[in-house]
């Protein structure tokens, strides 16, 4: 996480000393009056800045002061309305995509609805998702040096440590809001930071951003809108017909997040100058530098897993488009390289997820995965390829990344997905539920 100021401005160079002038006179001490005086102008600013920040004040993350924040940073862009015309595009758009996508893929439409989103809505919509991935990490960055404190520590502290949490509940919300109004006013569909951040089943683009992003492209807004289109519905595809997906990668999240760990040393090291008649000692605890969390191997290995995942989510969506518009869209190739190098280069999604999550993408394994895909297609088919996704135990791992060929090959034989006894168990349940679904009958 970023080093955000917990609702402070930067601490003055005389802040919390006094001067021999100032000491009551006779003990060398500090007039206990005077600490009493900075602790209640301290909690006053606190509840004017949670007044202000309305009722979403509790947990590790204030969502509402994000959204706050979010909203008045994106300005004029929060209330713009897509024209009619701007939303009938977008709808044509996903309609011409999802019948294009029909012959490349045995996987069928994944979205129902179109929608014509403006950065606001964006951010509404999205949300509650960045709020479960938020919430794991946020919470043991915010928890883990207040547990690792000495026992003493924790008793001197007392009630400061619960207004603590809510400053740092406060500073992650407004790092969050920051994050997110530079992610919606850049962002072009719902699912371009490879999560599925939006609501089930709704495909939405965002005509603004598009319209933005056009610009420095050499092909018609038509074009690029029904490119996008076709990677908004490839994504949804996928996210609405691999149940396990969704869930995977969001656990994943949330098993790096319980992986944190602040190093104990430090904390002691703190705990001797944390004093708690003095206001600026919390604020420089907090943005010392010495609470940063250590990555564990327990935290890399989650790591490598989410990225490989991602990277296939990717990889899949970038060859079922190609397929599906390269015949079609004259620029094709050019938008597909484009794309690319937007995520390749640490654009918005990337750098927002890094800074939210703390977890840093490594792109490069999209082409990888991108060739894979490509390789059991061609070698296998579209059923072998897409039915891959049948199971986790099926997909391949970031070796089978560095080893296409071989994974191909294994693929090849009988026992790869036909004999897979899960998989087998999991088509056998499916078959069993679905008369449930039709009307029955009377018993004879």
């Amino acid at each position: 996480m970023s080093d955000v100021p917990f609702g402070f401005g930067p601490p003055d160079d005389d802040r919390g000393k006094k001067e021999p002038a100032e000491r009551e006179p006779g003990g060398g001490q500090e007039n206990p009056f005077e600490s009493f005086n900075q602790l209640g102008q301290m909690l006053s600013q606190l509840g004017q800045m949670l007044s202000q920040a309305g009722s979403g004040s509790s947990g590790p993350v204030n969502y509402e002061l994000a959204k706050q924040i979010a909203v008045q940073r994106l300005g004029g862009q929060a209330g713009f309305t897509p024209a009619p015309d701007t939303s009938g595009a977008v709808t044509d758009a996903l309609h011409l995509a999802e019948m294009w996508l029909d012959p490349v893929t045995i996987l069928p439409a994944g979205a129902t609805t179109g929608r014509a989103w403006t950065a606001r809505e964006w951010v509404e919509h999205t949300l509650p998702t960045w709020q479960r991935l938020c919430d794991p990490v946020a919470q043991r960055v915010s928890g883990a040096w207040v547990e690792a404190l000495p026992a003493e520590a924790k008793q001197a502290a007392g009630p400061l440590l619960s207004m603590v949490g809510q400053m740092g509940g406060m500073a992650f919300g407004s790092q969050l809001g920051n994050a997110l109004a530079q992610l919606a006013s850049e962002v072009l569909t719902s699912t371009e930071v490879g999560l599925p951040l939006g609501p089930d089943a709704t495909a939405a683009l965002l005509p603004a951003n598009v319209e933005e992003f056009t610009k420095g492209l050499e092909r018609p807004a038509s074009e690029v809108m029904v490119f996008l289109a076709a990677r908004e519905a490839a994504h949804h595809r996928l996210f609405a017909h691999v149940p396990w997906l969704r869930q995977r990668l969001l656990a994943t999240v949330e098993e790096f997040a319980s992986g944190i760990r602040v190093d104990t040393s430090a904390l002691e090291q703190l705990a001797n100058q944390f004093d708690p008649a003095n206001p600026a000692t919390i604020e420089q605890a907090m943005n010392s530098g010495l609470l940063e969390p250590q990555t564990t191997p327990e935290q890399q290995a989650a790591l490598t897993r989410l990225e490989t995942l991602l990277a296939l989510v990717e990889g899949w969506v970038d060859v079922v488009v190609g397929d599906a518009v390269k015949d079609r869209l004259p620029g094709a190739d050019a938008l597909r390289e484009t794309l690319r190098r937007r995520r390749a280069s640490g654009g918005p999604a990337e750098q927002t997820f890094a800074t939210l999550v703390g977890l840093e993408l490594r792109p490069r394994r999209l082409r990888a995965a991108a060739a894979l895909w490509r390789l059991v297609g061609d070698q296998h088919g579209v059923e072998v390829r897409d039915g891959v996704w049948a199971h986790p135990d099926l997909v391949p791992t970031a070796a089978d990344l560095d080893d296409p060929l071989e994974f191909a090959e294994r693929l090849g034989k009988p026992s790869a997905i036909e004999d897979d006894p899960i998989a087998q168990l999991e088509r056998t349940q499916e078959a069993e539920r679905r008369p449930d679904d039709e009307p029955r009958g009377e018993a004879t």
